[in-house]
């Protein structure tokens, strides 16, 4: 039998991300919550406060605040409402999918993101794009070697303006080094094909400017020590067109941040836990994660019950799920994201809202 053929990226063409129509501008468009103007119903103001309640009560009992959401957050301009949720305490774990490193990476690179899918697609240019997939790509494989999460290695990029490149001696070192563990090794061989088939600069700072970082939230959690986790799944984002990736590097770091999800999760016993327009991502990885906090904490005479799940999203709202779950021959028994949360066995409600308005009309409601 024959061997089954791969599709060779280094046929491809990349093009300057310069070149790149964009529909978002994040100066322009980011969202100002002392300016903003909210189109929030009153059920939605009245939930803010109450989470806004939780939200303090959870941070006097140090619990774990967590907030989850998919990469239309980022695009709708909110990335600098979510580092100030950060930087006051509010939030001490945000996690979103590859989509959301990306745009939120894109807006400090350039200060634009969202290309048009539907023209580029046509033309074999949809996410071809080279500074995108190659420093997000090298960021990556630098964080697998230094151990650090997905999401942590690009906010390390932005933040300090680059990634630091070992020397070719200083990775072969390692490889060689019996001692070191397995993962270490892997990790740096990695690393060093990177380096040689990128043509890196080999042990020193290769400098890539963020003139807009002021806007990246990614870059905000990593200055504040706050776990910013990617959740992705291989092929779902444009980075993946890049010859540049490495599936080992993003499994590397991918694991990182689940494990570190986990542990936020397992600290949620009266605290909070926001899942803001993420349909898969956020309740696939939540109840994972729960179900593994929970193996710990009953061994521990512990339990995580207490814990407060709100949920929001454009869907329209059919059924209380404070009633438990719908019966099969309800629509809304197919709400799958709900049908999920609703089975983690924690108080749990759903919205159906503009993720502005919810995050604008929830940081108002801490201010007062």
């Amino acid at each position: 039998m024959s061997a089954m053929k791969l599709f060779d990226r280094s046929e491809m063409r990349y093009f300057p991300l310069s070149e790149r129509k964009n529909k978002v501008f994040i100066e322009r468009d980011y969202v100002d919550e002392k300016t903003y103007k909210s189109n929030a119903s009153p059920e939605l103001r009245l939930r803010a406060e109450r989470i806004a309640d939780e939200l303090r009560k959870a941070k006097e009992a140090g619990a774990s605040r967590m907030c989850a959401f998919g990469a239309h957050a980022i695009k709708n301009g909110l990335g600098p409402l979510l580092s100030k949720f950060v930087a006051e305490g509010w939030f001490t774990h945000l996690a979103t999918n590859g989509a959301g490193v990306i745009h939120d990476w894109e807006f400090a690179f350039q200060g634009q993101s969202s290309e048009d899918v539907r023209a580029n697609v046509v033309l074999g240019q949809f996410g071809t794009w080279q500074e995108t997939g190659f420093s997000i790509n090298a960021a990556i494989a630098a964080g697998a070697y230094e151990g650090l999460g997905y999401g942590e290695a690009v906010g390390k990029m932005i933040s300090k303006d680059g990634i630091d490149i070992p020397s070719a001696e200083e990775l072969e070192k390692v490889i060689c080094d019996k001692n070191a563990p397995l993962s270490k090794r892997a990790a740096a061989a990695d690393f060093l094909d990177e380096i040689r088939s990128l043509d890196l600069p080999e042990g020193r700072f290769l400098a890539i400017a963020h003139p807009y970082k002021r806007f990246s939230v990614q870059a905000a959690c990593y200055e504040n020590g706050v776990p910013f986790t990617d959740h992705p799944m291989f092929g779902h984002d444009i980075i993946y067109t890049h010859k540049a990736n490495k599936g080992a590097a993003i499994g590397r770091t991918a694991e990182v941040d689940f494990l570190r999800y986990v542990a936020s999760v397992s600290g949620l016993q009266n605290g909070v836990y926001l899942s803001i327009g993420s349909a898969v991502m956020s309740p696939m990885i939540f109840e994972k994660a729960l179900s593994m906090a929970r193996n710990v904490a009953i061994q521990n005479g512990q339990e995580i019950r207490n814990a407060a799940i709100h949920v929001f999203d454009l869907q329209r709202e059919t059924w209380d799920w404070g009633k438990g779950e719908p019966p099969a021959d309800n629509p809304a028994y197919y709400l799958r994201f709900m049908k999920t949360f609703s089975r983690m066995g924690c108080p749990v409600d759903y919205t159906s809202a503009d993720n502005r308005d919810v995050l604008v009309e929830l940081y108002r409601a801490l201010q007062r």
